[in-house]
């Protein structure tokens, strides 16, 4: 994930005003300290209205203003706010990197590089602009730029546990698996009881086919978090893939009842169930992961599977036909899974 707001540190002038001084200084302090994004609206569009601050201290009310709007989702009247903090202070390289952050959310990706590159050429050493580019980069498929954002982010701080994770997926969408679960055995390194970077991990390893050692990735992330429901999942998965299937429907039932309304759950122990040889339990769960998400393409193609099973070519052909609409490969992925379109 990626930290939308700076830092700033600066000393600010008070002034006498007997009367309002409570008032005005509580509003303030909620503009320029630590408050609740309506309370930093509320005291910054005091500050601001004021007309008392100086220029310096004008541009970070329109800031840190700027920053709440961002943190409630009204990127628009962020980027209001960040285009007076800039025009106040046209040096400030965190201004421009939420701002371009705000574009970043709005999918307005090259206007977001823009000002990341602007945030860079004022401070060459600002790893977190580098990664939020690289983020960009990632997002308009341009996965070697990414990557090379994200090196250079990591140069400037051996510590960035993000940057790690966000060049792994730049990897691992290139199909470098290999070189993806580098990049989170460092995050374990940094950070090893992350529940999640062992989840995520056991995840690449499953795409590489080495299911064993996915499983062993999932075992640890529940052991950090035995309430961790989609490790629960991907278990489930993995271990119905290695047959082991009395122990992925435990997985797969405490996955669901952590999290009821995870179509992924449902499409899981479907699965699962149509491993087992159970066709009318896995067309349900099926049906219900279809409900939350229509256009997902393993459930539509196991419930084909499971349909054509039941003697139900014709719903089971056009069931399988859908799912390869929305996944040209899907077939090839579940006959590795040991789930065959006959």
């Amino acid at each position: 994930m990626r930290s939308k707001i700076g830092v700033v540190s600066m000393l600010l002038v008070l002034w006498a005003a007997p009367v309002t001084a409570q008032t005005h200084d509580q509003l303030r302090k909620w503009c320029y300290g630590d408050a609740t994004n309506d309370q930093t609206i509320q005291g910054c569009d005091a500050v601001i209205k004021s007309g008392r601050e100086t220029p310096q201290n004008q541009a970070v009310a329109f800031y840190n203003r700027g920053n709440a709007y961002d943190n409630k989702g009204q990127y628009d009247r962020a980027i209001q706010d960040y285009d007076q903090a800039i025009k106040l202070n046209p040096n400030d390289a965190l201004a421009f990197n939420n701002r371009g952050n705000a574009y970043d959310n709005k999918g307005q990706y090259d206007r977001a590089i823009q000002d990341y590159d602007q945030a860079i050429k004022l401070n060459p050493n600002y790893a977190l602009a580098f990664n939020n580019r690289g983020l960009a980069y990632n997002r308009k498929g341009q996965y070697d730029r990414a990557i090379q954002d994200y090196d250079q982010a990591i140069k400037l701080n051996p510590s960035f546990a993000n940057a790690f994770r966000n060049r792994s997926l730049a990897h691992a969408r290139k199909g470098q698996y290999d070189r993806a679960i580098q990049d989170y055995d460092q995050m374990i390194k940094l950070d090893p009881n992350n529940a999640t970077v062992f989840k995520d991990r056991g995840g690449l390893y499953f795409r590489k086919g080495q299911y064993d050692r996915a499983i062993q990735d999932y075992d640890q992330a529940i052991k950090l978090d035995p309430k961790f429901a989609d490790a629960f999942d991907s278990r489930c998965w993995a271990l119905a893939v290695v047959n082991q299937l009395q122990a992925a429907l435990a997985d797969c039932n405490e996955s669901l009842r952590l999290a009821p309304n995870s179509a992924s759950a449902l499409d899981s122990r479907g699965v699962t169930y149509l491993k087992v040889g159970l066709i009318d339990a896995a067309i349900a769960d099926y049906d219900a992961a279809l409900r939350i998400d229509p256009k997902s393409a393993s459930p539509l193609f196991g419930r084909g599977v499971a349909r054509r099973k039941k003697g139900d070519l014709a719903g089971g052909d056009a069931d399988i036909a859908a799912a390869k609409a929305i996944q040209s490969d899907i077939a090839e992925r579940f006959a590795k899974f040991g789930v065959k379109d006959f």
